[in-house]
This record gives C-alpha cells, structure tokens and sequence, in this order.
C-alpha cells in the first residue's frame, strides 16, 4: 500500500512488507513525540532539546509530571516518520495507532489552560505527524482528563483533526477517572463506539518507587488496575460500555480479577454495580505488551483471544522488541504448528477456550476508524484481532479509513 503525503511532509513511498505478504498487522501501542511541539515548549521554557541528537529530551515537571531535568528517551522515530516506517517494516507491522507518551499529557498540572492549551497542540502536532503517512499511521488523540470540556476535545480530535481513535491517562486535573467531571467523555466514546487506549499517566506510592526504573517497572502496572478498579466500582464501565484497551497487558489488572469480585461478593460498599467487577474487566481489551508468555497466554485464558490486541510500547526502551502475533498471525518467518495455532508458545485457539457468558449490556456501535467489526454476535463482543484486519483491509480500500 502506498504512503501519500501531506502538503508540507516530504514524500513518503513506502511499502509494508507484511501487507504484502497478505498478512497486515496493527500496533496498537506505539507512540510519537513531534519535534515541533517540543520545540514550542522550549521556546516557552518548558523543554530542553539541546540533546535531540543524543536522544533526550527534558520537559519542565507540570508538562511530564517527573522531576525537573530528567532525561526522556527521544527515539527518532518519535519525530522522524521515514525511521518509523522502517522500524514497523522491520518486525512485521503494517500500522500503528499512534498516540502521545504521558509525558505529554500535563497529568499532574493544576492549571487548567496550563494542561489543555498544551494538549491542544499535542493534538494538532500528532495530526500533522501521522499525516505524513496516512495508510500506515493512526491518531489517537488524547484528552484532558478532569477538566471541564474534556469531551469538546475529543469531539475536535475525531471530527475536526480527523483522527482515528482517543488516547486517555490513568488520572487527571487532580480527579481519577470516574469523577463526574469526566461523565460527559464516556458518554461521547459510549455514543460513537469509539476506540480508546488507556495508557498509565501517574504512579501510586510516590517516593517509594523513586529507585530502580521503579516508576514505570512496578509504578505503571499498579496505577493502570487503580484506573481500571475506579472505572468499575464506579459505575463508569456500567454506565457507559465504550471499547476500551490497556497498555501494558492491563498492568496488575489481570491477577486482581479474583480479589475484587470477592470485595464485591463480600462488602457493601464494594457492590456498586449489578454484576462481579470480572463481568466488566471481560469485556475489556488487552495489549500484548507483557514480556512473559505464560502471562500473555492467561490473558488469553481470562477474556479470549478476540480481546487481545498486538501491542509494542514503540519506541520506547521498555517496549516489546519481539512482539509475540502479528494481529493474531505468526511473525513473518514463523510458521504455524500442530498446538500452536498462533505461531507463538503460550498461546490458547478460539476452539480451545472455555466459553465465556454473553455480555448483559448492550453493544454500542463498533469504531468507524478502527474498525473492531467481524464481532461474535452470540457473545456479543467485537474481533479485537480479526476485526483490527478487517479495519486494515477497508484502510487498503479506502486509506482515510472512514474519516
């Protein structure tokens, strides 16, 4: 599939090796940085990019939410879209879903015009970004959770800038994610189906976790099931079933799944909703990005296959450099085997898995941009694997997808 151009991008050709081979695949967890957006924070004093060269980068506290003068990995890849076709071309991948790192997210920010004003030209600047290659690059724009008007830019994100998806952190404005101020964007994202990715912005414990690569080894895992706890006990995921993915393979949500349905068997203040917290963590989807096959094939156990999608963390350090399926495929060069469907160890076939109950709430439309379409309808649950292909195939058609 040929990659076109915007107006003020240089000319990008470049076809994916995967798509090639009839095989498409799409990342669902990668990220971008633009350099012009960090040039505008250091013209404001809010960055330091003296040491692009060297791969770093320095934002000021209120934008990053880590401590002053830190050093954040800048990949080039990051504000250089020619080096991210040849990353994806490298392992296998056809698109990325494209969002900003929570580095960029003003998490922590008690300005309001502080946080979304930035995160406005985040926004512009991703779309300007994933432009240069329209048929291998989707937006997923994020927003500014906790402040008031929190859904007036998701509606810009996905309406004006054209944008394929939306990207959330884990908290926000001071509020977590089930505070009322936020009701009007699950209400949205319930309304149009749209696919969200919920990446952690913040961590538990504070000092604690300070040593170690700690923040994001052990920090990110616990604030994603934090996230998640608040979008169930509070009646969020009940309220407003929208389609939603965690990065990281859900974090520490997986290995909680028993503990909070016994807090809601058991505890009255716990028993918020009308079924167990695990009805609702089912109906969720999960990134690939785990590093362990045996957790990524409970995963599978746990919500299906179908519920899986493939995720790398690109391009950051921590990411998975050897992501385990391409959209539920075989690596290029993999073959399948007898009891390894998939081309990878760990993993379970539809067949093989126990059946789950049907979902008891009711299916909002599926994305019209990434398109989980191909759903079960006696589960009443969409195809996160075939259906993101099914999204790849109607983007060959047609390579705005639908926006």
């Amino acid at each position: 599939m040929a990659v076109s151009e915007s107006p003020d991008a240089p000319s990008i050709h470049r076809q994916s090796s995967n798509a090639a081979d009839g095989a498409p695949a799409l990342d669902v967890h990668a990220h971008a940085m633009p350099l012009p957006l960090l040039e505008r924070l250091a013209a404001r004093g809010l960055a330091d990019v003296s040491a692009v060269s060297q791969g770093i980068v320095r934002l000021d506290p209120r934008v990053s939410g880590v401590g002053p003068g830190a050093p954040l990995p800048l990949a080039k890849s990051q504000y250089d879209v020619r080096v991210r076709l040849t990353e994806m071309d490298e392992v296998g991948a056809t698109i990325h879903a494209v969002s900003l790192p929570p580095f960029l997210f003003c998490t922590t920010s008690d300005d309001e015009s502080f946080a979304t004003g930035i995160v406005t030209e985040g926004n512009d600047e991703l779309a300007q970004y994933v432009a240069q290659a329209p048929d291998r690059l989707l937006g997923l724009g994020y927003v500014p959770l906790g402040w008031p008007g929190v859904a007036d830019e998701a509606r810009r994100v996905l309406d004006d800038l054209g944008l394929a998806g939306i990207a959330i952190g884990s908290q926000g404005g001071g509020k977590d994610l089930d505070d009322p101020v936020n009701d009007d964007l699950w209400a949205l994202l319930s309304e149009r189906g749209t696919f969200t990715f919920l990446h952690p912005s913040g961590m538990p414990a504070g000092p604690r976790l300070k040593d170690f690569w700690m923040p994001q080894l052990v920090g990110y895992p616990m604030e994603t099931a934090i996230a998640v706890a608040r979008l169930t006990f509070g009646r969020v995921l009940e309220r407003f079933p929208f389609h939603l993915c965690l990065a990281h393979g859900a974090g520490c949500v997986p290995s909680l799944r028993g503990r909070m349905d016994m807090g809601w068997n058991r505890k009255d203040v716990a028993r918020t909703t009308a079924v167990p917290p695990s009805e609702f963590v089912d109906r969720l989807y999960y990134d690939t990005a785990v590093f362990n096959s045996m957790m990524l094939a409970r995963i599978v156990e746990d919500v299906g296959a179908d519920h899986v999608m493939l995720g790398t963390d690109h391009p950051f350090e921590l990411g998975d450099f050897t992501p385990p399926a391409n959209g539920g495929r075989p690596m290029p060069g993999r073959r399948r085997q007898a009891g390894d469907p998939l081309g990878q160890r760990g993993r379970t076939s539809r067949a093989e898995r126990p059946r789950r109950r049907p979902s008891s709430a009711a299916r909002p439309p599926f994305p019209a941009r990434i398109n989980m379409a191909g759903a079960d309808e006696r589960r009443g649950y969409g195809n996160g694997v075939t259906g993101v292909n099914d999204f790849i195939r109607a983007a060959e058609d047609d390579p705005r997808g639908g926006r």
